[in-house]
This record gives C-alpha cells, structure tokens and sequence, in this order.
C-alpha cells in the first residue's frame, strides 16, 4: 500500500540483485572512526546501525581504502587490504541487515589527496597541489610557510597493482556478507584523478581521449567481476561536474554513466565537484536544498540502471517531488543522516518537523574532526561519536535545574536535563528563544541555522519545560536551585577609543536582527534591524562580523572590514571561508546563483582602529604604525566577548554552577550545544563543582563511600 505522503519515497527499488525497501540512501560519508589499523570498531557500527534502525533502505559505508601504504582519505578511515578486516567488516554488514538495510562499502583510494601518509603520494599526473579545503591538505607548521603538495605520476606498472588491489578489496567486502562495493570516482580522490580532463595530462593507455581516462575505473570493475563474479554490483560515485576550467561538465559525465552501465555497472551516484573548488565538493550553508539534482537529472535521461542524487537534501517532501518527477531513482543523504539518523522514520511517520536538520555548518563533521585529523563529531547531535548520548538513563537524584540564556547551548542543556528527569526553568531576556543563532535569518544563505533554533524550540515546548521570557535572574534568584547553568552568551565588545559611542557606531547585533515576522515564534514585539548609510566600517573578526559584511554587503552598501589579523576569518571552516571570499570579490561560489555583493567588501588587514570622529572620519593604525583615515557612515562593532553574568557572585555565595558556551570562551555553535548537551548529561547523583570548577558527578565507588 502506497505512504499516504511520500509513495515515490517509500517503495523499493531493485539495484543489481537486491531490492532495496525504500528510496532513502545514505550517500557514503568517511567517518573516520575506525580504529588505527584501519578494523571496524564499536563506534562504526554504532554509525551505521542507527542509520538503518532509522529506517534507511540503502546505506553505503564511506570512504574504505584498498591500501593503506599508497594512502588514507582520513587518518581513521576503513582498511580493506587484509583479510583480519574481514569479520569486523561483517558484524558490521550485520548490524545493518538486521534492521532491514541493504548495504554496500565504498572504496577510495585518496592519491594525491591523502590525509596519511602526507608524503609520497600519487596521482594520474605529476603536479602541485594546494587543497586547503581538502582532508588531504598540506600540513603547515606555525614557524614555516605554504609550498603545496608535490604529487608523483603512477606509473602503468603501478597503475595495474592498484587495480588488484581494488578488487582484492572489493572481494573482502563481499565475504563480509556486503550486498554491493561502490567506487570513489569524486571529488578529485584517485579515480576522478584519472577520470578528469583538468588534473589527467598523461599521453599513454590512461589518458588522453576520453576512453583512455576511463580506462582506469573500468579496468578495476572488470577486475572486481573476475573476483567476484558479474553478478556482484558494483556502482560508481562521480561528480557531474567539476567546476573549475577545463574540468568534467555534465555532457561529459551522461557519456560517463552510458559507458558505465554499458559495461556492467549496477548503479551510478552523482555526486559533484573536485576540491580545487571545495564549496560545491561540501556545499557549505550558501548552497540550496537540491542544488545538484539538475545534473542527476541529466543522467538518468540516458540511462536505465537507478541514479542516485545528493547534496543538501533535508525535507522528505522536496525529496519525494524529486522520486515523482523521475529526476532520479534514490534520495541520497550524508550529513543529514549524522544530524539525524531517523530522518526516513520521522518522514514515514508522517512527523518531518520532527527532524532535526543538518543546517550545513560543515564544523563538527569537518572542520573540527576529519580535516584536523580526528574522529567525526557534530554540532547538532552530540550522540555522533559519543553513546552517551543514544540512550539517555533516568538521573538518579531529581534536582531542581535553572538554565541562564536561551541560546542554542541553554537549549540543549535544558532539554538534556528534561529528558534526564530534572526539573528545568530557562530565563531568557528576550521575548525569544534562539540566541545568536537568529542573527543568521538576516544573512543570505545563512538562514539553514535557524532550522535547528526552531527544532530546539519545538523540543522544549513539547518537553514542557518552564520557560521565563524578558527576565534576568539575580544571583539572589538563583541560590534556590540545586543546579545553575550560565549560558548567556557573548556579547559586543565596546573598545576604549574616542568615538565609540557616538550614535552612528551600531553593533553587529542591531544591524544582524532577524526581519522574519511570519515565524511562529515571533514574540511580537522584536525591534527592527538599524539601517546603514551606503559606507560602512565593520570592526573585529568573529562569526558577527562575517555576517554583517555579507548582510550589509548584498544589501549594496561599501563594506569596509576591519580585522587585527594577519587574515580575515582564519578561524572559518575553510569551505565556507573559500565561498565567503568568493562572493566578497564580486563572485559566487561554484554552482552557485543569485545575487552578488556588489561593490565588492574590502578587507584590511593588519589593523585597527584608534578613533572616530562626529564627521564619520575613522582613524586606522597597521601593525607597521602607518596611519590613514577611512570616510564612512556607519560604524559596526563586531568583534565579540563572554557576556556579564553572576558567576563569580553565586560561586562566593557557595551556589553550584557552572558556565558554558560563549559565556565561558567566545567559540562557535558546537561548543555551545556540546557543552550544554555535557551539563545536561553530567548533573546526576553526586554532583558537584570538582577543583576545576567544572561538574562532575558518577564518582567512583570509594569517593562516594567517603562523601557519604
């Protein structure tokens, strides 16, 4: 019987030889967890298990290399080059079946883009690269300076022994009980090296003509077959297009996926980009829901072997109008799985608002893990790499909780306690939940944040959890509760310089205030963002002041910024920081449409400011003591520090609590959710303030006799 919403997304489909219970892919991510040798552990099952207990029909595990020696896509990623691998490999083929899962391992060999080793690599060509987007990126040390990565030309010899080794490793898959192997062929990783008109220069038997350049993954296809049979699938993961001159554009990737099922393939995944273009390899916060479907599209006209799409896909319904128009076969999800592995429940239960969406930060399951060369976390979900999280057990002693500020960290820390048990009030000084987070609805392509503010909001209305809007507690307040938690945030930080208070000098928060009225959170009485002149200074460099100059920017104002660093926004993740430069100068990022900032935003480096006058003339010093003056009319203050709070009043008053979030050090979102997501979780028997001043509780069997 057809899904009464979703009847496209919710009937199977036949892949090779398996049919597959629903439409609802996971497109392989690499976790990077695995142990250090590569084996299946207990967090890559735990991974993928939700998935399927979540309701995924096809999941393809991401990102496993055929051998270790010639490279790693991540320092912790899967190891298929020896036959120990093989039970770990099955426990966790098994940990998917058993929930009605169907499932395949890809395989990647990195090249020129591995993590580990970092030298010593090969490619197709011999080149130098520099990806700084790329888990594969050239380490820099703080004392020394960029050269790029040189990268070595494999030789046909070597070329055959890789192939092999591919299809050793795809027979290892297959007796672990795996229903299909898919090849990396994307995002510039070693098959697309060889597949890509912009990186493959080499004039023998693999490259050259078109044929030549596909000979490489064709070769490995006929050589998994001769392992495992041709009734084995095999599919292939590439990007449609690659987005930089003289890369593969979509013509070129049809005849691809002809060939490709020509010769045998059971499936074909459209992926996009190579990262010397990172932004539409990632598809940070600026790119669309479904951006890259168009060229799914384009292939599935010319073939009749199923077509998954991906990126940024979060709503089943926009999903399911994908299914219906027969743009392509399978929905594939990848980072929206790791902010929600029951994202295929939550829309078969007819309850999507109940999802929580992955808003595209690109921080925890990048920036912050794989691309500094550790095990994959998230921003949203803090059960991703942590079990503590999965099963949340009853705290032992109730106590009575309050949470200060309702930003995205108090959210979490009040709903965590909530569902722990606790009895949690929220003080927020506003008429709205949200915190920094709402600053993002004025941003373009910045409004995915507030997805995850309004799936806050809706837990803690459905928790029930007491919430006191417009009010500030005193310390005096506070000493009632058994437990505080300071999660006020940041706030502007007002320089001693002459002029800082004149009425043209704004903050970022006056110029960043969301305009959306239609919200069903909307508390009535939000004030309107201040207006700017057409020049306008912003002064710091935080998160407040990227997103003033986009704002102000594609509103058309001059945007001046103003940054003491050496360079803007160094503590951007880099996918983010590649599209932001891109639109500062006029541009977009690749695949991307819409509105330019124009006239572009200036950035000055090195710099700061010493005074403004009541004219509007600012005053600048660089670090080289050269002055000069910039004409504007409006001053935005943009550089951020922890908010006033009573913490040091209610620490002498014996009161335990604790701070988190910017409130403790100005960071980003995921350190504000995961912190308050850690109180939440830590408040429980026993619990006090250790010599560290941090909560601690649980102690071990001696200690608490001792207490006691």
């Amino acid at each position: 019987m057809p899904h009464p919403d979703y009847p496209h997304l919710f009937s199977p489909i036949t892949i090779g030889t398996f049919v597959v219970p629903n439409r609802v892919c996971h497109v392989p991510t690499d976790i990077s967890s695995a142990n250090t040798d590569g084996s299946v552990n207990q967090r890559v099952i735990t991974y993928h298990e939700q998935i399927a207990k979540g309701g995924c029909g096809f999941i393809i595990v991401g990102a496993s290399t055929p051998d270790r020696s010639a490279g790693r896509p991540t320092v912790t990623c899967l190891v298929l080059d020896e036959d120990p691998m093989i039970p770990g490999l099955a426990e966790l083929a098994e940990a998917m079946h058993r929930h009605g899962a169907r499932c395949a391992v890809q395989i990647q060999a990195p090249g020129r883009q591995a993590a580990w080793p970092r030298k010593g690599l090969t490619s197709a060509t011999d080149q130098v690269v520099e990806l700084p987007g790329s888990a594969g990126h050239e380490v820099v040390y703080a004392e020394e300076i960029a050269k790029g990565k040189s990268i070595r030309a494999m030789t046909v010899d070597e070329i055959y022994e890789l192939v092999e080794k591919f299809a050793e490793a795809a027979w290892r898959v297959q007796q672990a009980g795996f229903d299909a192997v898919e090849l990396h062929g994307a995002h510039g990783y070693l098959i697309a090296q060889f597949l890509s008109p912009y990186v493959n220069r080499r004039n023998d038997r693999f490259g050259g003509t078109f044929l030549n350049r596909v000979r490489f993954p064709l070769e490995i296809m006929d050589r998994i077959w001769r392992k495992c049979g041709r009734d084995f699938p095999v599919g292939v993961r590439y990007s449609g297009e690659e987005w930089v001159p003289g890369g593969r554009t979509i013509d070129e990737s049809v005849k691809v996926a002809q060939l490709l099922e020509q010769q045998g393939a059971a499936f074909v995944d459209i992926s996009a980009g190579i990262f010397e273009a990172p932004g539409a390899v990632m598809d940070p916060m600026y790119y669309p829901q479904g951006w890259n479907t168009y060229a799914a599209d384009e292939v599935k006209k010319a073939v009749s072997i199923p077509v998954i799409t991906s990126h940024t896909l979060r709503d089943p319904a926009y999903c399911e109008r994908i299914l219906a128009k027969g743009r392509a076969d399978l929905v594939g999800l990848s980072r929206q799985m790791i902010a929600d592995p029951y994202w295929a429940n939550k829309a078969y239960a007819r309850r999507p608002e109940e999802i929580r969406k992955c808003i595209s930060c690109l921080v925890g399951c990048w920036q912050e893990s794989l691309m500094i060369k550790r095990h994959m976390r998230c921003t949203v979900n803090p059960a991703v790499g942590d079990e503590r999280f999965i099963h949340l057990a009853p705290a032992t002693n109730k106590l009575r909780v309050a949470v200060v500020g309702g930003g995205p960290g108090g959210m979490e820390a009040a709903r965590i306690a909530t569902l722990r048990g606790h009895r949690v009030t929220l003080f927020e000084k506003t008429g709205e939940l949200g915190g920094a987070v709402l600053c993002c609805c004025a941003v373009p392509g910045k409004q995915k944040m507030r997805w995850y503010a309004d799936w806050q909001r809706r837990q803690l209305a459905k928790l029930g959890i007491e919430i006191r809007y417009r009010c500030q507690p005193a310390a005096e307040d506070l000493r009632a509760y058994d437990a505080v938690i300071l999660a006020t945030g940041g706030a502007v930080h007002k320089p001693d310089v002459p002029g800082i208070d004149l009425p043209f000098v704004l903050t970022f928060e006056d110029v960043l205030r969301c305009r959306l009225t239609k919200c069903e959170f909307h508390p009535g009485d939000r004030p309107a963002p201040a207006q700017c002149g057409d020049r306008v200074l912003v002064w710091g460099d935080h998160f407040a002041a990227a997103d003033a100059a986009e704002k102000l920017g594609a509103d058309g104002k001059q945007v001046f910024i103003v940054t003491e660093n050496a360079a803007f926004a160094a503590w951007m993740e880099p996918c983010h920081r590649d599209v932001m430069n891109k639109r500062f100068a006029g541009g977009h990022g690749e695949g991307l449409r819409g509105k330019t900032i124009t006239p572009p935003v200036t950035v000055i480096t090195a710099t700061t400011v010493t005074g403004i006058s009541p004219g509007g003339v600012v005053t600048l010093l660089d670090s080289r003591f050269h002055k000069s003056s910039l004409q504007v009319e409006h001053v935005v203050l943009a550089a951020v520090e922890p908010a006033a709070g009573p913490y040091d009043e209610l620490l002498a008053a014996g009161t335990r609590v604790v701070r988190i979030g910017d409130h403790r050090r100005v960071r980003n979102l995921r350190a504000a959710v995961t912190e308050g997501a850690d109180a939440g979780l830590t408040l429980d028997e026993g619990w006090t303030l250790n010599a560290n001043l941090a909560l601690i509780s649980r102690h071990p069997t001696e200690i608490g006799l001792a207490q006691s």
